[in-house]
């Protein structure tokens, strides 16, 4: 008795001094799942525990260390529940509510202390008390208390509510990328119930040459813990002072409808598979259909750095793979991805797509506030559009796509396949601002010496040739302290004489930024009365105008090639 004594204290001492985690798994129609699998893992995202919940559905985790927890629960047929940044607190009982569904599951989360009411009843201290591996749940679990039916009740339709509206205008030229910015743009997120994120974007505008309204709409829905998001946009803009393809201002509305889902597995603690897919439909002249899939995979290996392989075809997966934090970079990634419009080019009167076949490796390692990243593809592109500027009559009706930006046209350059790598290092200096230097060498496109003949696509299309090109580039971002301005600031030099087209990364999600290219956004201060914050946006893209080729016209005369022209684009928008 007198050795066991001390051992009472230290015990009382260090259960007030720990957390604990404990939950209820169920299915949509409120039915307790026994048997599903709970994992916990600590902020370093290593599994510390486990547990299979009772046949009343309940799991727990006693004696935790105050600090941020993860839990994964799994069942078969069910799409897994993941919860992040679980706050333990000592004394406190973190309650989950996992409801497991075909296509969206959910967690709710409800911090509690002991002796907090019917929340924190009897039974869930036996259950907390019972959560060892080896030790059965003791007492019985009210199913009603357990659903936290009250609690769900009370919460509101809509929270965690967002929005942004964007005006803007200046000189834009984006052929290439067909990203038409069509003056004003608004994002809202919600949540529904806490359950689902709900993203509705859209992008207006009008032609007043015509007279007739563009729009496009966008609107996603996923789970607030991550599974599958699930995503549809509907655009439809009309061309005004073109004549290419012998209509005139008479020519058909541009539409396009895109379904589009994305999500992700876990395999393990180290490797995880980033996967989606996006079925497109065009109308133009005529109808063109195509589904681009993609994945991702990506294996850990802790302080050795990270490896990853992936593949695309189609459409690159910017709007699946890239990443975005926060809630003011989640609107933007919207109003981005709404933009990003299929690049079309015609041949022959008929509407092709531009598509690519890419697959890529990567390797990935921090050093300290050092990151180095080395990758290198293999890229098979079709139907390459080009913007072009040439003279009247130099191509015949039908060979070239009017520019939804300017007054320019988009030229069908054909196929072409490549290799390329590229390595890059990227310093942080402190929380603000990041340095990256890159070098790479990859394929571009040359054109050879000759005069364009009566059919001059089809003349001009088999002059292109495959040539291997270096580049070097640097990239500067930061955040001024006083005034909050964002600065990013990059150039990428290559070799003259030839197009080297911009490339999607499936290792990590970024595009490659030709020329001299600087992005500014500058918060204004706020009103007083007005909810929300004001900025100040400024695009300047290519301003040196590099990657321009000119090409011999009949009559002493150019066309003028490129792959992205130079734009200036400026605007303002409110985020409340």
């Amino acid at each position: 008795m007198l050795l066991s004594a001390p051992a009472l204290p230290a015990a009382a001492l260090a259960a007030g001094f720990s957390g604990s985690i404990a939950g209820f798994v169920k299915n949509g129609a409120g039915i307790p799942q026994m048997g599903a699998a709970v994992f916990l893992m600590n902020g370093y995202e290593r599994v510390i525990g486990r547990a299979l919940s009772d046949d009343r559905g309940t799991f727990g985790f006693g004696a935790l260390p105050p600090g941020q927890y993860s839990v994964r629960v799994s069942l078969a047929s069910f799409v897994p529940a993941m919860k992040e940044r679980i706050g333990v607190q000592p004394g406190m009982q973190s309650l989950l509510y996992i409801t497991l569904a075909s296509v969206l599951s959910s967690v709710e989360l409800v911090y509690a202390a002991p002796g907090q009411g019917a929340l924190m009843s009897d039974d869930w201290k036996w259950t907390l008390k019972s959560a060892t591996a080896t030790r059965p749940i003791l007492r019985m679990v009210d199913e009603r208390a357990a659903t936290g039916v009250g609690e769900r009740a009370k919460q509101p339709i809509f929270t965690d509510t967002s929005a942004l509206l964007g005006v803007s205008g200046g000189d834009s030229e984006r052929a290439s990328a067909m990203q038409p910015d069509l003056g004003t743009v608004f994002a809202l997120a919600t949540s529904l119930y806490g359950r689902n994120r709900i993203h509705v974007s859209g992008n207006l505008g009008y032609t007043s040459r015509i007279g007739t309204p563009d729009a496009g709409f966008r609107t996603t829905l996923s789970g607030v813990e991550g599974g599958p998001e699930l995503s549809v946009t509907v655009r439809q803009v009309y061309f005004a002072g073109h004549g290419a393809a012998g209509e005139g201002d008479g020519l058909p509305p541009l539409r396009t409808l895109s379904m589009s889902f994305k999500d992700h597995a876990d395999f393990g603690d180290r490797l995880r598979l980033d996967y989606g897919s996006a079925l497109d439909s065009v109308s133009f002249l005529d109808t063109v259909n195509y589904l681009s899939p993609y994945a991702r995979l990506t294996f850990d290996m802790g302080v050795a750095g990270s490896l990853q392989a992936g593949f695309s075809s189609g459409v690159p997966p910017a709007a699946g793979l890239g990443e975005t934090s926060g809630a003011d970079m989640q609107l933007q990634a919207d109003v981005a991805a709404l933009a990003a419009m299929p690049r079309l080019s015609l041949a022959n009167g008929r509407t092709r797509v531009q598509r690519e076949q890419n697959v890529e490796i990567g390797y990935r390692k921090q050093v300290g506030s050092r990151t180095l990243q080395v990758s290198a593809y293999r890229e098979a592109t079709s139907d390459t559009t080009l913007a072009a500027m040439a003279p009247a009559g130099v191509f015949a009706a039908g060979d070239l796509m009017p520019d939804l930006a300017s007054s320019g046209s988009i030229f069908d350059a054909g196929n072409f396949q490549r290799m390329g790598y590229s390595a890059t290092v990227t310093q942080a200096m402190g929380g603000r601002t990041r340095v990256s230097a890159s070098y790479g060498r990859a394929g571009a496109l040359a054109v050879g010496d000759g005069t364009a003949s009566a059919d001059a696509a089809l003349e001009l299309r088999s002059r292109f040739r495959t040539s291997e090109r270096h580049w070097a580039a640097a990239r500067f971002s930061t955040t001024l302290p006083k005034t909050g301005t964002q600065i990013g600031a990059s150039y990428q030099w290559t070799q003259p004489g030839a197009i080297l087209p911009e490339h999607y990364s499936v290792t990590d999600g970024t595009y490659s930024e030709q020329g001299c290219n600087i992005h500014v956004r500058q918060p204004i201060p706020s009103i007083p009365g007005f909810p929300g914050k004001l900025e100040a946006t400024a695009d300047l893209v290519n301003l040196m105008a590099q990657g321009y080729v000119a090409v011999p016209a009949p009559g002493a005369q150019r066309v003028v090639l490129t792959e992205q022209p130079r734009a200036f684009r400026g605007g303002f928008s409110f985020v409340f």
